[in-house]
């Protein structure tokens, strides 16, 4: 980390997408899922939509809005720790909130039958089996760390606009993949089990750690910043990931329902199988 300096430019996605588009783009965002939230209600009044899904999504919305508006929009160019602390709440927190919103859900309830059996057939298509595998989903949000801070490749997004908008894309995109194929409410064809997850979710715990502890400590890192920003960045990444993680575990812990078992063990004995039983 010899000879880092400030970026370069100013404005962040601002200088590409201006304020007020982003903020009426979310803002459209959330007129849509409550739109499609009322449907979904008309439609089928007996099975009401859940406030605290709505309530979710507007948050998660709400925390795209804190990370792409300013000031934290335009620090998040000059500063190291802004622009980590824009990609804990694009890549971590607003994909959390937004997923556990369940928008697929509520559009598969929402759209009319033709559309909805369009996509079911998406989300059952191959493409769509392979992105939700939790090791694409990980290499895609936590491997592409790597990538970003141990390359060049961090410093020459910076260095444009269009660059800096493109990679919170990324961690917009990925941050909800990865969301979902851990603890997402939404279906998802071939999930694989609680346990499963868990240990994905584990290993990108530990990546994360990695990652943050070699960026602290000035180890393979290529980011063109003083050195006191980065190791501040290391630390929010460190201990703003680990909240993030643990949140996105407890979602995930609340969707283990041994039904098999509590099934098991509340169906009646059959008639004669205590007198056939052994002593």
């Amino acid at each position: 980390m010899d000879d880092m300096h400030h970026h370069d430019g100013g404005g962040g996605a601002s200088a590409v997408v201006p304020a007020a588009l982003i903020l009426t783009v979310l803002l459209a965002a959330a007129g849509c899922y409550l739109l499609a939230a009322h449907r979904a209600r008309r439609r089928n009044p007996a099975r009401s939509w859940n406030g605290w899904r709505s309530a979710s999504f507007l948050g998660g919305l709400g925390l795209l809005a804190l990370a792409l508006l300013p000031p934290l929009s335009s620090a998040a160019h000059s500063d190291f720790r802004g622009h980590m602390a824009q990609h804990m709440l694009i890549g971590m927190y607003a994909p959390t909130a937004l997923v556990l919103a369940a928008p697929v859900t509520l559009l598969l309830r929402a759209l009319p039958a033709a559309r909805t059996r369009t996509l079911s057939a998406v989300l059952h298509s191959t493409p769509a089996r392979v992105l939700a595998h939790p090791a694409v989903a990980l290499a895609l949000s936590t491997g592409s760390l790597g990538v970003l801070y141990f390359t060049p490749l961090y410093n020459a997004a910076m260095g444009h606009p269009l660059g800096h908008w493109l990679m919170q894309a990324h961690f917009l995109a990925s941050g909800c993949l990865f969301a979902h194929v851990i603890a997402g409410p939404d279906p998802a064809p071939h999930r694989p089990g609680v346990r499963t997850r868990l240990v994905y979710l584990g290993v990108a715990i530990a990546a994360h750690a990695l990652i943050a502890q070699a960026m602290y400590g000035g180890f393979f890192v290529d980011i063109r910043a003083p050195v006191e920003q980065v190791r501040q960045g290391a630390e929010i990444m460190y201990y703003g990931g680990d909240i993030a993680e643990l949140v996105l575990a407890g979602a995930l812990m609340a969707t283990w329902r041994p039904e098999r078992r509590a099934r098991t063990a509340l169906r009646p004995e059959r008639p004669g199988a205590a007198a056939t039983a052994g002593p």
